[in-house]
């Protein structure tokens, strides 16, 4: 997911974004634990969708306390 497609998220679908891809990793880790994924490098991939995700709503809160 790019920047600017986060950027374009509203606070409430990005908070559920963020919940969704933790429950996606979740099952990742888990599946590659038991059974070896073709490409583990997407367990690296979603980690850092979820940071850009959580820096972009984290720049949000900033920006509402500074108002």
């Amino acid at each position: 997911m790019k920047t600017s497609e986060i950027r374009e998220l509203s606070t409430s679908d990005l908070i559920e974004r963020i919940d969704m891809e933790r429950t996606m990793l979740a099952r990742m880790k888990l599946n590659h634990a038991i059974t070896p994924l073709d490409n583990p490098q997407k367990i690296k991939q979603v980690r850092q969708v979820i940071a850009r995700l959580m820096t972009e709503l984290r720049t949000r809160e900033l920006k509402e306390k500074s108002i």
